[in-house]
């Protein structure tokens, strides 16, 4: 499906254009460095927040709604350090920041139930469809040295789009879960990961 993307990214300043790489080459246009990420930031968004690209991506959206993975490096081990949840014109964006060492890898895909893989429990989401997010390269924070993220979760997106809330799981044997509640059905989504600092990014489509 789609493959790693890295694009570096500094605070408040712009991102080079990303090298994207595998099936998504051979239509992925080169995006264009924007100035700031302002907008349809997150309420969680503050002037110490590093700024995420939202007009442009290295990766298309694909034309449906198929797992999405990549390996990790392997000296991955990482911690999610902050989410965060934007609107933008065509697509909702979740941010998972991470702090540590080396490059995540994912699983991204939509689950009949959001299942927690410590317990086996159903999670309460809110939503009618649900993304699951496997970060892997994950480590615990005593592994990582990195402070984790204490909230708030889950992390509420308002009523302007498809992604109602995103729900931080925590870490199970080298993965960190989470899941994204989507309004209605499931919509296409993209995958990438941008660096300085490190960031999962699942980009989820909103035809409205």
């Amino acid at each position: 499906m789609l493959a790693l993307a890295l694009a570096a990214c500094t605070p408040g300043g712009t991102d080079d254009p990303p090298s994207p790489s595998g099936s998504a080459t051979s239509d992925a246009p080169d995006p264009t460095p924007s100035d700031s990420g302002t907008a349809g930031e997150s309420p969680t968004d503050d002037a110490s927040t590093p700024s995420d690209d939202a007009t442009e991506a290295p990766v298309p959206f694909p034309a449906n709604t198929e797992p999405d993975t990549a390996d990790p490096s392997a000296d991955a081990a990482l911690t999610v350090t902050d989410v965060r949840v934007g609107h933008h014109d065509g697509f909702d964006r979740v941010v998972l920041e991470l702090g540590g060492t080396g490059t995540p890898g994912w699983r991204v895909e939509y689950v009949d139930q959001p299942i927690g893989d410590g317990k086996g429990d159903v999670v309460a989401v809110d939503g009618d469809a649900y993304l699951q997010v496997m970060i892997s390269g994950s480590g615990y924070p005593m592994d990582t040295g990195v402070e984790e993220y204490a909230g708030p979760n889950p992390v509420r997106a308002g009523d302007d789009g498809e992604v109602e809330e995103v729900r931080l799981l925590g870490v199970f044997e080298g993965y960190t879960q989470a899941f994204v509640g989507v309004d209605d059905e499931p919509r296409p989504f993209r995958v990438f990961a941008l660096e300085d600092p490190t960031r999962v990014v699942v980009d989820v489509r909103d035809d409205g």
